[in-house]
């Protein structure tokens, strides 16, 4: 059961209210590997579910959930997470699974 195996995101770098430096070091989540992960701590609980601007979370092309988080009883569901660039706030998308494990939220990140 992933709801007991998954990283953690604790950095609070990784919330949606910090805006990230134009000329700083940014996060690229391709270096994560592809496995189910948490937000946690400083990072917030869970994926934001409306529209995050550009330069915000640690990166440039800030991601969120295009979609409600799912309850307990719908089990793990698709959802598309979309990536906001400085004009539009779905400019590249991707689906992830998405899993209600009663008191958090854990999300399965792809490559």
């Amino acid at each position: 059961d992933p709801c007991y195996n998954y990283d953690n995101l604790s950095d609070a770098t990784r919330k949606s209210s910090h805006e990230t430096p134009h000329f700083g070091p940014v996060y690229c989540d391709n270096l994560l590997h592809e496995g189910w992960y948490r937000f946690v701590g400083a990072a917030g609980t869970k994926m934001p579910t409306t529209r995050v601007p550009a330069f915000r979370c640690g990166t440039d092309w800030s991601g969120w959930l295009d979609g409600a988080h799912p309850t307990v009883e719908d089990g793990e569901v698709y959802r598309k997470v979309c990536f906001s660039d400085r004009e539009t706030g779905c400019e590249k998308d991707n689906r992830i699974s998405v899993k209600n494990c009663g008191s958090l939220f854990i999300y399965k990140l792809t490559k």
